[in-house]
């Protein structure tokens, strides 16, 4: 019996039945954690395999996602763009669709990295009883796993203090303020570690083609701001390989984003424009599915 469940035994609070919708790589890690950690957990994923494994850890099955939101207090929505938050929320197996149902979810905490709007445009297609939290988070598959994420909440002090129990299973909660300042945070955190990653990949360029050693531009970084980037990517570097945290292809969605929420407010953010460039051509090359630090190895090919 888990943790949680022991607690209830002994006369503690029952904790909130979760449902989580979407089992991609982060997703998956998330309801499974939940699962080990002795949570009532149903899962909805469009595609059946990714169910299965979780079924067999202890979690529910639903048949949709309109099914999850009935049969769960809390629902988390970890999807991979803002077309599938669509996809999952609207039409009569959505789960706005169960959220109006007699015994419905009382919250929903959208962990996915979406738009601004379409944070406030879920807010509008909810109930106006169900609570609302926008919780992007920050950190990978390692960090799913360990329950160690930075989750970037934004929403009412009432939507905070409902999922706050469910969400430090999963990691740190930052509160942020209003609803919407989660997705800009994260879009914030994106664009600092792409723009890192990006003037990381051109100095290693530039010292290449001056001439210097490996060693010598790792030794040179090292008395950097890009330290400890350089000393984190540099064993993917040397290897070539670049098994996938945070897939090239959903890197680039997010510099999509942050170019699009750039060009609603005021004038192009010229190295987010670069780095969305680069992202863009090494998906081109064939990168799409590698880890987002291929993109090194795209910028010194361009650059040899």
């Amino acid at each position: 019996m888990g943790e949680h469940a022991k607690r209830a035994g002994a006369g503690a609070a029952e904790p909130p039945r979760i449902a989580v919708v979407g089992l991609g790589a982060m997703g998956s890690r998330i309801a499974r954690r939940l699962v080990t950690r002795g949570h009532d957990v149903v899962v909805w994923n469009r595609t059946e395999a990714k169910v299965q494994p979780l079924v067999a850890a202890g979690a529910g099955a639903a048949a949709s996602p309109a099914d999850a939101a009935r049969r769960a207090e809390v629902v988390l929505v970890m999807v991979s763009d803002p077309a599938a938050l669509d996809a999952v929320v609207d039409g009569p197996d959505g789960l706005a669709r169960g959220l109006g149902a007699a015994g419905a979810a009382g919250a929903v905490v959208q962990l996915s990295t979406v738009t601004v709007e379409s944070v406030h445009a879920l807010r509008a297609r909810l109930p106006e009883h169900t609570l609302l939290l926008d919780a992007p988070v920050l950190g990978s598959l390692a960090e799913a796993d360990g329950g160690t994420l930075t989750i970037l909440c934004g929403g009412t002090d009432a939507a905070v203090e409902r999922c706050a129990p469910v969400l430090s299973e999963l990691g740190s909660v930052v509160g942020l303020g209003a609803l919407g300042f989660g997705t800009a945070a994260k879009l914030l955190a994106n664009n600092a570690l792409f723009g890192a990653l990006g003037v990381l990949g051109e100095s290693i360029a530039i010292g290449r083609r001056l001439g210097l050693p490996l060693e010598a531009i790792f030794t040179a970084l090292s008395h950097t701001p890009l330290a400890a980037q350089a000393q984190r990517r540099r064993p993917a570097l040397e290897a070539g390989a670049y098994p996938p945290r945070f897939a090239l292809e959903l890197a680039r969605k997010d510099a999509d984003l942050i170019a699009a929420a750039a060009a609603a407010t005021g004038p192009p953010l010229k190295v987010s424009s670069a780095m969305r460039a680069w992202f863009t051509e090494a998906e081109a090359a064939g990168h799409a599915a590698d880890d987002y630090t291929a993109v090194l190895a795209h910028i010194l090919a361009a650059r040899a």
